[in-house]
């Protein structure tokens, strides 16, 4: 796996903006976990999907449609936890539960050199 510098640090950044946004417009105490594991879940995404590439094209493609789908669903999740209240369990739960099967995934994809 090489990570291409620049544009690692281009989705770092969107992702903290991102985060930053979604913090501003939650009302809760929860204010920290949300930018948080947002900034987490989003840069995790978003740096596999425009910052690193692979050994084999093939895998770099599959890694880079899985980490778009899931940068998608993680967008949404945490827009949707932005405007409800909600308590750290099921945040954490969900939101861990979400990043640890697209590593799973990930890891698969880049084991079997597909």
């Amino acid at each position: 796996m090489k990570i291409n510098f620049v544009q690692t640090i281009i989705a770092i950044a969107i992702s903290l903006l991102i985060a930053y946004g979604l913090h501003s417009f939650h009302d809760s105490e929860n204010k920290i976990l949300l930018s948080a594991g947002s900034f987490v879940f989003l840069a995790t995404a978003l740096v596999m999907t425009i910052g690193a590439s692979f050994e084999l094209p093939r895998t770099t493609t599959n890694i880079r449609v899985i980490s778009g789908i899931f940068f998608s669903i993680a967008l949404i999740s945490n827009v949707i936890f932005t405007f409800i209240n909600f308590s750290v369990p099921s945040y954490v739960i969900i939101n861990g539960i979400l990043l640890l099967v697209f590593i799973l995934i990930t890891y698969s994809i880049n084991k079997a050199k597909q």
